[in-house]
């Protein structure tokens, strides 16, 4: 007798099992032990609307979640870092600042390998492994924050463990993308991002709750109340994921990629967007720290939840106006809210430099949308036949894999650049002057190259 489709069950059988499917249900799937699924094909209409869209959204929700705690820990430095001192550290502002930008170096590099290692090993069964994971960094903060004798280089090499957090957005998103129609990927994907990214305003809010929760600053508790979350993710993957065998990577795409120029520049667009919000993320806290001292630091998470929410906002503008319009468009809005808060910090005047830098937040976020918009657009221009259409697509595929991890060391360019201007001017104002200039060039390149009239692309909406 068939069995329903992915059912726990389907872990511990002992023989695959075929879903019965009459004629209307597309064509049939079969479901191996270790939840393997054979014949998936999400644009058969039939199967789809039968059983495979079910069978997605269970995948996407689980996914959603496991890399809400990844993001989660790959910011957990974040907001651990300006608590050091109370709790004994003895830190330079360039130590500090080293320990917020050391994860997002490590994420940005795993996010390649992590890409892959769903298709070697299974969506759901990498789902576990990188929960998993997630435990090195988090037992290794509980035990190195309750030693202040601690030498700097082991605390930094504990703070780059958690960069494994950074590589589950690579795989969470290559995973989804095997489950989805064409027609239905874009906002799929947009879900999983935007649900990975409030991770980091998550533990910004949570972390400063819970180690004061009782009587004194337990800090070691930062590390510890991730440990039954990411325990009760590998369960639940294990229990309720799926893997796809059809799931395959092609290295190929990543080689196509590289030859092509738009990928580079795309990827040096990519760190301006969602470089500066993980950057400015991983940096705020601090800043608010070390600038408003009276200010309540969990206040921080605002800036990454409206960075995050604004993700899928610039996606849906892009639809209509154009990636590259929209884009440009994100880039005058944080160099404003850069500009805002230099001054704000002249006038050391905290409700200003808060909304500067929300308003800064929001068109990173918005931005990061724009430019994943951007990347199909890119790559579909000028083709002109299928075989054309397939090699293209592919360099698509490696171009977002590609901008992914050279975005990320965004995050840290702009923590160091924070230590580097405190260090030779005494305060961050320089590095922000940096970074409006910065804006301008790659504002000036996105309209130069994807939306200048005279440009290759001429009239088409990019």
């Amino acid at each position: 007798m068939a069995t329903p489709l992915a059912t726990p069950d389907a872990d511990t059988a002992s023989t695959p099992s075929t879903l019965a499917t009459p004629v209307a249900t597309g064509a049939p799937l079969t479901v191996r032990p270790g939840r393997w699924i054979d014949g998936w094909n999400p644009e058969d209409g039939a199967q789809w609307r039968s059983v495979g869209k079910a069978v997605a959204a269970r995948n996407l929700g689980l996914s959603v979640f496991a890399e809400f705690l990844g993001f989660a820990v790959w910011a957990l430095w974040s907001i651990v870092v300006p608590q050091l001192p109370a709790a004994g550290f003895a830190l330079s502002v360039d130590q500090m600042f080293w320990l917020i930008a050391v994860p997002s170096l490590v994420g940005a590099t795993l996010r390649i390998p992590y890409t892959f290692a769903v298709p070697l090993f299974g969506g759901r069964n990498w789902t576990i492994v990188s929960a998993l994971l997630l435990l090195v960094p988090t037992t290794a903060l509980a035990f190195a924050v309750q030693n202040p004798q601690i030498p700097f280089e082991a605390l930094l090499g504990i703070a780059a463990l958690a960069g494994v957090g950074g590589g589950n957005f690579a795989s969470s998103m290559a995973n989804i993308s095997f489950f989805y129609p064409e027609a239905e990927k874009g906002r799929a994907l947009g879900l999983n991002a935007a649900g990975g990214n409030i991770g980091t305003a998550a533990v910004q809010l949570a972390v400063p709750l819970v180690i004061v929760a009782g009587a004194g600053v337990q800090l070691e508790r930062a590390g510890l109340m991730f440990i039954p979350l990411a325990l009760v993710a590998a369960f639940l993957a294990w229990r309720f994921m799926d893997n796809l065998s059809n799931a395959k990577a092609d290295p190929r795409s990543y080689g196509v990629a590289t030859r092509d120029k738009h990928t580079w520049i795309i990827s040096f667009i990519y760190i301006g967007t969602f470089g500066s919000f993980i950057g400015f993320s991983g940096a705020f806290p601090t800043l608010l720290k070390a600038q408003f001292p009276e200010v309540t630091l969990s206040i921080a998470f605002a800036g990454a939840l409206v960075g995050s929410i604004s993700r899928p906002l610039g996606g849906t503008l892009a639809d209509r106006l154009g990636g590259a319009r929209v884009t440009i468009a994100a880039f005058g809005v944080m160099a404003l809210g850069t500009v805002g808060a230099i001054f704000a910090l002249r006038a050391h005047h905290f409700v200003a430099f808060f909304v500067s830098f929300l308003v800064l937040f929001v068109a990173t976020g918005a931005g990061n949308g724009s430019v994943y918009r951007m990347i199909p657009a890119v790559f579909r221009h000028g083709v002109k036949d299928d075989e054309a259409r397939a090699r293209r697509a592919k360099a698509a595929a490696g171009c977002i894999g590609i901008a992914g991890a050279v975005g990320a060391i965004g995050g840290f360019l702009v923590p160091r650049g924070f230590a580097v201007s405190t260090s030779l001017t005494g305060n961050i104002q320089a590095a922000l002057w940096v970074i409006v200039g910065t804006y301008a060039v790659m504002a000036l390149t996105t309209w130069a190259v994807y939306q200048r009239r005279g440009s290759a692309f001429g009239s088409t909406v990019i």
